[in-house]
């Protein structure tokens, strides 16, 4: 069966790597970019994902995999082709389907045989069915069967290989037993619960799994500011809920907020959706506006403490939305970096992977390095924003010992109060 995949981005890429791994021989990846299909055909991977790289260049080797700009012969004699574009945020909230729609004509004015389209991307309900029927429009061999399915990614930034090929569960939404006996087969060999529903059930799926994680986040965000307020502790609190197996355990940890590509993207797209249909999701407006306060909180509790930041050096530990992904996108360090430098701040920032990127949104705005040492040397005040590795297991005494004013704001409650209390440092955390 000869796949095809538009877009090789964290879902395609991925989605395109791991069928090869399984044992599919004929994966064919599209991107518009001809440097980055060059860098991908020496297994030069465009995202930071643990694993990836090395399977790409394995599957690359043996030839089960490659990359083209040549979307007409990727397309034109593919069995399945997955459409895995960007939908990014519109001003008004709404998600853009424009890399769709282009991609879906190509393929309509490309595709020379009976062909499945599964849609990976996240896009709002209906989109399926008005995919299949734009295509059908424009579909330029008019006797061929073009189907469109659904089939939404659940992927980590940072697990995004593994979460692929060891899932928990993976998603269809079809209308015909052709298509889905064509994803059976595909996703046979991952061997996964599959859950079968049609495409308007599936898209909601995908939206309502990510919202309510989201809304965890900022439950636990909001239990967080209230136990600042009457002396409770936040982590203790997220432990003592966490054996209770209708709550569980992940997602309960207090922090300044959720960011990346999804969960920001996806809960505004949700709640344009239901507006636009004259219904409001309260819950799901509640958790993004208290994800927007959230972000601010630590530099904003820092101001009040120096009282001004013109002329001090500040030190920002972690740029990246999270640990274990160079993505940049909705990071809280954004929002925080912007307001130290709008108020003189002399910022400079730590990350393990994430500087690359940092540097196209903040040029030389600020400071940059890999050694925490060296951010933190001299600076009066310290902001946490992501708990890398490195982050957690630092030696306390050095903030001691290297800052000029010891006072450290984590945004990630990555120590111990007590600790840091022994060690002489000034300490805020989220909740604590």
């Amino acid at each position: 069966m000869k796949i095809a995949i538009a877009g090789t981005g964290y879902v395609g890429l991925v989605t395109g790597v791991c069928l090869a791994e399984v044992g599919n021989e004929n994966v064919i990846c599209v991107d518009v970019d001809e440097a980055k299909v060059e860098s991908l055909k020496r297994g030069i991977s465009p995202i930071y994902e643990l694993g990836l790289e090395e399977l790409m260049v394995k599957n690359y080797d043996l030839g089960r995999i490659d990359y083209t700009t040549d979307y007409v012969s990727a397309y034109c004699d593919a069995d399945i082709i997955f459409i895995a574009v960007g939908t990014p945020e519109r001003s008004d909230g709404s998600a853009n389907l424009d890399y769709i729609k282009e991609v879906a004509l190509q393929v309509a004015e490309s595709v020379r045989k009976d062909v499945l389209v599964v849609i990976k991307s996240t896009v709002p309900i209906g989109t399926n069915d008005a995919i299949e029927e734009y295509m059908q429009k424009h579909l330029k061999n008019k006797g061929l069967k073009l189907e469109v399915a659904s089939n939404p990614e659940f992927l980590a930034q940072g697990t995004a290989v593994k979460d692929t090929l060891d899932a928990s569960r993976i998603v269809i939404g079809v209308e015909s037993e052709w298509a889905r006996n064509i994803l059976n087969e595909i996703y046979s060999p991952f061997e996964q619960p599959i859950v079968v529903t049609n495409r308007h059930s599936a898209e909601m799926i995908k939206y309502a799994s990510n919202d309510f994680l989201a809304l965890k986040i900022s439950f636990m965000n909001d239990i967080a500011n209230l136990c600042e307020i009457v002396g409770a502790n936040v982590d203790d609190v997220a432990y003592g809920m966490s054996f209770d197996d209708r709550i569980g355990s992940k997602f309960l940890k207090a922090g300044i907020g959720y960011g990346g590509s999804c969960f920001p993207k996806d809960t505004k797209a949700l709640h344009w959706l239901s507006e636009h249909n004259g219904y409001e999701l309260k819950t799901v407006k509640a958790a993004i506006e208290v994800n927007e306060n959230q972000k601010l909180k630590l530099a904003k509790k820092a101001l009040k403490i120096v009282e001004s930041f013109k002329g001090k050096k500040v030190a920002v530990l972690g740029l990246t939305f999270k640990p274990g992904t160079d993505d940049m996108r909705e990071a809280p360090s954004i929002v925080n970096i912007q307001y130290l430098l709008e108020r003189g701040a002399d910022v400079w920032a730590f990350d393990m992977v994430g500087i690359e990127n940092a540097k196209k949104i903040f040029g030389n705005e600020i400071n940059y390095s890999t050694s925490i040492d060296e951010v933190i040397l001299g600076a009066e005040v310290c902001l946490i924003m992501t708990e890398w590795k490195d982050v957690v297991e630092y030696e306390i005494d050095k903030y001691m010992k290297l800052m000029k004013k010891p006072l450290v704001l984590d945004g990630r409650n990555c120590y111990s109060l007590d600790e840091m209390k022994n060690a002489g440092i000034e300490y805020y955390s989220i909740g604590r």
